[in-house]
């Protein structure tokens, strides 16, 4: 009887690998980041008490930007001159985890744009409405939760909280469990967990930013998730091209939000809703 090896467990860096062996498309040895850039913002919604203070690297492939979130003092701007021009390759092989996560993302995002998934029906292109951010970002958590198809009661790991995202949740019956590394408490006051193993080991479905790209958390998630076979929708501005190749491998549903990002508009932009076999 032969026996054969499992397939090893999907990874980030699996990913990687396969994008620098040609596997998804041409080798980035042979493609130049044009642009990289460097972004700083401030948000506090009408009502709220909390200022998001939010940090992106972006990366410009041909017609495609990757974006990545990152914490206070990973980079500073002056990876815009240092970076600016590099090749592919290298920057997915030796870049500081942000920029490496945004320029497989850019990448990715190019070898497949996510309004050329919606045209071939791949993805669900959702439009948000012109608006006050307070009501771009009611519809785009809404979208988010709407990916949830869940039962009264169900208790929904939160890892990466937005306090829109949790009124989604308890909107559609949901009990929310959120974890975040920096909020304490939800604008409601919920107490909010730093320990991502406790909710992930109670949750039964996790929606997961595309921030646990960014600080590595990504793989615990997915393989938890996977062991549990709990339902897992990523929430993606971070990364969005990345978490959709995840897809039927973990990742059950996702809402992928190329840059630009809405927050940085006040006019009609769109994210787009994918769903494996049988949704989330």
């Amino acid at each position: 009887m032969t026996r054969t090896s499992p397939a090893p467990a999907p990874s980030v860096d699996a990913l990687v690998e396969a994008v620098l062996a040609g596997e998804h498309g041409p080798l980035p040895s042979g493609l130049v980041a044009t642009s990289v850039f460097w972004v700083h913002h401030g948000t506090r919604l009408a009502g709220g008490d909390t200022t998001y203070l939010n940090q992106y690297v972006l990366v410009r492939l041909g017609g495609s930007f990757g974006g990545c979130a990152f914490e206070a003092g990973e980079l500073d701007p002056s990876v815009c001159r240092d970076s600016s021009g590099t090749p592919m390759d290298a920057l997915l092989r030796k870049a500081p985890r942000p920029l490496r996560i945004a320029a497989l993302d850019a990448y990715l995002s190019e070898s497949r744009p996510h309004r050329s998934a919606a045209e071939a029906g791949d993805a669900e292109a959702v439009i948000l409405p012109t608006g006050t951010p307070e009501a771009r970002a009611r519809a785009r958590d809404a979208a988010v939760a709407g990916l949830l198809d869940i039962e009264e009661g169900a208790k929904v790991g939160l890892i990466g909280v937005v306090n829109p995202l949790v009124a989604a949740i308890r909107e559609r019956g949901g009990e929310p469990l959120p974890c975040d590394l920096n909020l304490r408490a939800t604008q409601w006051g919920d107490p909010v967990t730093d320990d991502m193993h406790d909710v992930l080991d109670r949750a039964d479905a996790v929606i997961a930013t595309g921030m646990t790209l960014s600080n590595g958390s990504f793989d615990t998630v997915l393989e938890r998730c996977r062991s549990r076979g709990v339902p897992l929708v990523v929430y993606a501005q971070t990364g969005s091209a990345v978490a959709r190749a995840f897809l039927g491998s973990g990742v059950t549903a996702l809402s992928a939000e190329p840059f630009p990002f809405s927050q940085f508009s006040a006019g009609e932009t769109a994210l787009y809703r994918y769903r494996t076999a049988g949704g989330a």
